[in-house]
């Protein structure tokens, strides 16, 4: 599937009156001086804490970082998300290619903390047909996030021509949240940050998952289901950002399931609509869809007959929506959205007997 961050202003006030502003300028002075030396010691404690060059070693070869990244670009899948969560502007981003519903090239978590963090035009590339080599390469970036992406050697390699590229650990479209997160961060010379923010991201998932204490446990599966053709039908795998998030949220795997991953590292399945029975162990099935997928589904005499299916106990996100996008997390979109989706899912699990 192609499928693919707060910094608060300080305002200063100076109020003249006759020569007294000026001894009180130049107190105030003195101490933003002061004040900029120790944010300066703090800025370089930080740096130093980072040893350089930072080696990071992934599926399409080894990435040398020389030092601090200034120019951030980002390409592919949410990679610009995890820049953005940590209080980075990337130069340059690709535009979102799945759940957009504007013309804005963004997912509304991106414009959200784009807005935040006071860039009101973003540099984005169009690159959904391609990589735009051209315009990535004239926003002069210091290194290139793809942890989550696709890439081939070919585009790695030229990418690597404009600047250091920091590419998925060892399977296309594969990656975990987390690791999105501590690659991508670790190419910025942000590792520390980035362990910052997973722990962040952690304890929001328990705490929403504590609100909703009638999903844990239930088993879970996330697939997708064209009702146009119900001969066969795809399942995320825990591999999978969605299927990892529904285990964070307390939910479990179908062992039913499971039993049919051939390829751990493979991030779905396919089957066809004679291994049906794959899906019995699944009390909550989660699918892209609209508001026919699941009458279709009902209606099918082999996919009918799947518990889940038949007790009606499945929640259809509406396809090509932000919903739908997040369905596949990084930290923005976890944060934009779980209040929506752990409710719809608690939703369906009150209807399981």
């Amino acid at each position: 599937m192609k499928t693919k961050k707060f910094y608060s202003l300080m305002a200063m006030l100076f109020v003249a009156i006759g020569l007294l502003v000026v001894a009180g300028c130049s107190d105030k002075e003195t101490e933003e001086n002061n004040s900029n030396k120790t944010n300066s010691e703090a800025s370089n404690s930080e740096d130093s804490a980072t040893q350089y060059p930072i080696v990071i070693k992934h599926a399409l070869g080894e990435t040398v970082i020389e030092e601090k990244p200034e120019r951030v670009a980002t390409v592919a899948w949410a990679n610009h998300d995890v820049a953005l969560a940590l209080g980075v502007v990337p130069v340059g981003f690709s535009a979102a290619n799945y759940g957009v519903q504007d013309e804005s090239g963004m997912l509304p978590w991106t414009a959200e903390k784009l807005k935040a963090l006071g860039e009101e035009n973003p540099n984005i590339y169009q690159d959904t047909d391609g990589i735009d080599f051209e315009a990535i390469s004239d926003s002069n970036p210091d290194v290139i996030l793809a942890a989550y992406s696709g890439l081939t050697q070919e585009e790695y390699d030229t990418l690597s021509e404009i600047a250091p590229v920091v590419a998925y650990p060892e399977t296309p479209w594969v990656i975990t949240w987390r690791d999105q997160i501590l690659f991508n961060a670790k190419g910025m010379g942000m590792e520390e940050e980035g362990k910052q923010l997973i722990a962040d991201t952690e304890k929001l998932i328990q705490d929403k998952a504590n609100e909703f204490p009638e999903i844990k446990g239930k088993k879970a599966a996330f697939g997708m289901f064209n009702a146009t053709d119900l001969s066969k039908f795809y399942i995320y795998t825990p591999a999978d950002p969605r299927g990892e998030l529904l285990e964070e949220l307390g939910m479990e795997y179908p062992e039913s399931i499971k039993a049919q991953v051939q390829d751990e590292s493979s991030f779905y399945i396919e089957l066809s609509a004679e291994n049906a029975d794959a899906l019995n162990d699944a009390e909550i099935l989660i699918a892209y869809g609209d508001d026919n997928t699941l009458k279709a589904l009902q209606a099918d005499p082999i996919l009918g007959k799947v518990p889940a299916i038949k007790n009606g106990t499945v929640l259809i996100i509406p396809d090509n929506t932000p919903l739908a996008a997040a369905g596949n997390p990084n930290p923005l979109s976890i944060q934009y959205t779980i209040d929506e989706y752990v409710s719809l899912i608690s939703e369906v699990a009150k209807k399981l007997k």
